[in-house]
């Protein structure tokens, strides 16, 4: 009776693992078709958003800010160009639904920027729901106002005009006031500046002073253009001229300190090939 009563616990203790490890599973199974269901109606809502006409922004306002300040003050050789349109419509590639691009180009003035683009993705037809919407419509709409423009600005990238000054922090500055600091704090924002990173105006010049970190703090340029890079992540895409005397790794560790003293997020430092 005892061998009985123990082969009758096992038996039970069996029972009960098996069963957990089923229970389990059949939680697992429910949880996923909860995130997938979950996942499919936030799409519809998605698609099923309002869209402003000229921009093709969710009337709500748009689910992320991408903004890229090209700094075309100076031209830039066939390579660098050709790294730069490869980077620009990689990161086009990646914004998402409903997320907002905005594309400056940098002059010599001062916080005097030309925005060459501003719009949001509305999604291509292959993503519309055929029960909700026209995909042929919508596929028109997104060639038309979002993904044509883009590709024409990429084809007109490594032309410029050679400016007296580079004034990059004020554009910087310029692009959070206008393009970030108007969105909800949880909007993310994210910031690509493709230059050589020489700053150059008459409050501060890596001509005259370096890429020096504390050259900079003593100078006026340190408090005209601070600007609060709250939540904003930046990375930079830098061209290299010719004969250069700054290295890649000092214009990093210089734009990484000024950009992290802004309260911003540093997202790297990518040299794109050739030469100006």
């Amino acid at each position: 009776m005892a061998r009985n009563r123990r082969r009758n616990s096992r038996a039970r203790k069996g029972g009960f693992s098996v069963g957990s490890i089923i229970a389990t599973v059949a939680l697992s199974v429910v949880a996923l078709g909860m995130i997938g269901a979950f996942g499919w109606l936030k799409y519809r809502a998605m698609s099923n958003v309002s869209l402003d006409k000229v921009s093709l922004c969710p009337v709500t306002g748009p689910t992320s800010e991408t903004a890229i300040l090209l700094d075309v003050t100076d031209p830039i050789s066939e390579p660098t160009s050709l790294d730069l349109k490869n980077q620009f419509r990689s990161l086009v590639e990646g914004i998402p639904v409903g997320g907002a691009i905005d594309i400056y180009a940098l002059t010599d003035k001062e916080g005097k920027l030309v925005n060459t683009f501003h719009g949001c993705n509305p999604g291509s037809g292959e993503l519309a729901d055929e029960w909700t919407s026209n995909p042929r419509l919508v596929q028109e709409r997104w060639e038309k106002g979002f993904q044509k423009p883009l590709d024409e600005i990429a084809g007109k990238l490594g032309t410029g005009a050679t400016g007296e000054f580079s004034p990059i922090m004020a554009g910087i500055q310029r692009i959070n006031l206008e393009a970030f600091q108007r969105l909800p704090a949880a909007t993310s924002k994210t910031l690509f500046v493709a230059s050589d990173m020489i700053e150059h105006t008459p409050s501060f010049s890596s001509y005259r002073n370096g890429v020096s970190i504390a050259k900079f703090d003593a100078s006026p340029a340190r408090e005209k253009f601070r600007t609060s890079l709250d939540g904003v992540s930046v990375k930079i895409l830098a061209f290299q001229r010719p004969g250069q005397k700054f290295k890649a790794e000092d214009l990093a560790a210089f734009w990484k300190s000024w950009i992290e003293r802004n309260n911003g997020e540093f997202a790297g430092f990518t040299r794109l090939e050739g030469l100006e």
